[in-house]
């Protein structure tokens, strides 16, 4: 799985726009693994929709306490790529170690799926029957007379 991602804010009062792409490996697409889901450590704002935010309000006020995260999921085995957006909260300082420890926990748990679906060894069995041995004998007279009479009949 390769996860890319970046964060680009515009100078002034506006939120960061963090934008990230997943897309599966072939030999991942080919395991029909179930799509993993992890809530991240990526807070959800208030007025998202909004894309700034003015000093005071919403996650810049003193008061606010985050309460809901964003959750990231690989995406499923038959499309094997997705990708999305989210508004981060406004920070001063810029940093933000959340982004890069969710795609870090989202890659731990999906490769944990990986290695133990990889463990289900692929598998062909073949096989055939013939005639019994008891059956062969009790009725190789009579097949063989039949034979007889069909060269001469």
């Amino acid at each position: 799985m390769k996860i890319n991602w970046q964060i680009k804010k515009k100078r002034g009062n506006f939120r960061p726009r963090l934008t990230y792409t997943i897309s599966l490996e072939s030999f991942e697409k080919e395991l029909a693994i179930h799509a993993v889901r992890i809530e991240s450590d990526i807070p959800m704002i208030p007025g998202s929709h909004l894309s700034y935010c003015l000093p005071g309000e919403h996650e810049r006020s003193p008061s606010w306490k985050p309460d809901r995260y964003h959750v990231f999921q690989v995406p499923y085995f038959k499309d094997g790529y997705s990708d999305g957006f989210i508004r981060l909260p406004f920070k001063d300082s810029g940093q933000y170690p959340e982004v890069a420890s969710s795609f870090r926990k989202l890659r731990e748990e999906y490769e944990k799926k990986v290695r133990s679906v990889y463990e289900q060894s692929p598998l062909e069995q073949t096989g055939s029957l013939d005639i019994s041995d008891d059956t062969r004998s009790r009725i190789a007279s009579k097949v063989t007379a039949d034979r007889l009479l069909s060269l001469f009949g």
